[in-house]
C-alpha cells in the first residue's frame, strides 16, 4: 500500500548543516535574484551577464532560465494560465533550495502574472529580489516588500548594456550584504 499523499508518512527532517553554516563555507548569503520581463527583452542575456560577474568575484550562482527549464523540468506544461502559475511555482521551489544551499540564484523567467511572483517571495521573503524593466534603461529593484529604484544612465542615448545592467545587480546585492557570509 502506498503511502504517497498521506501527511501522516510526511516529516520535515531538520540536517545538522544548516543555512548558515553553508553561507559560511561560501563566504556569501544565499538569495534569488528574480529576473522578469517580456519575451526578447533580454532577461536570459542579463541573467548570464550576471552569472559571469559574480563568478569573477569568486561568487556561486545558478541560472534558471525559463526556457531551458521547458526543456526538462517543466518539459509537460504548455502556456495556459494555470501552466504558467505552475511552472512558476516549480521554479521558485527550485529557486528556494539553491538560496537555501547558499548560492545566489537567478532565475529569468517571463511570469507575467503579479500572484505568482509573490507566491515564489513568499517561500524566501527576506531574500527575494525581483529585477524587472530593464529594457527600459532602468532596473527597479524590489526586496522584502521594499522597492528601490535604481535608474541606469543611458549614454548617447542608448540603453545600458547586459554588462552594465548586470553591474547594478551586482552593486545592489553588495550593498545588501549578499556578497559576505552572516554573521
Amino acid at each position: 500500500m502506498s503511502s504517497v499523499g498521506n501527511p501522516s508518512n510526511i516529516f520535515w527532517h531538520e540536517c545538522a548543516v544548516g543555512k548558515v553554516d553553508r553561507q559560511k563555507l561560501l563566504n556569501q548569503q544565499g538569495c534569488i535574484v528574480w529576473i522578469t520581463g517580456l519575451s526578447g527583452s533580454g532577461k536570459s542575456t542579463l541573467a548570464c551577464s550576471l552569472g559571469r560577474q559574480l563568478h569573477s568575484r569568486g561568487k556561486l550562482s545558478y541560472v534558471l532560465d525559463g526556457d531551458n527549464l521547458r526543456h526538462g523540468l517543466n518539459k509537460n506544461l504548455g502556456f495556459a494560465p494555470e501552466d504558467r502559475t505552475e511552472n512558476i511555482r516549480r521554479v521558485g521551489e527550485v529557486a528556494k533550495l539553491f538560496a537555501d544551499a547558499g548560492l545566489i540564484c537567478i532565475a529569468s523567467l517571463i511570469s507575467p502574472y503579479r500572484k505568482d511572483r509573490d507566491a515564489c517571495r513568499s517561500l524566501l521573503p527576506e531574500d527575494f529580489i525581483e529585477a524587472r524593466g530593464f529594457c527600459a534603461a532602468r532596473i527597479l529593484f524590489s526586496s522584502a516588500g521594499c522597492s528601490n529604484n535604481i535608474e541606469i544612465q543611458e549614454k548617447d542615448g542608448k540603453c545600458a548594456t547586459p554588462n552594465e545592467m548586470a553591474g547594478e545587480v551586482v552593486s545592489y546585492l553588495e550593498d545588501k550584504g549578499y556578497l559576505e557570509a552572516q554573521h
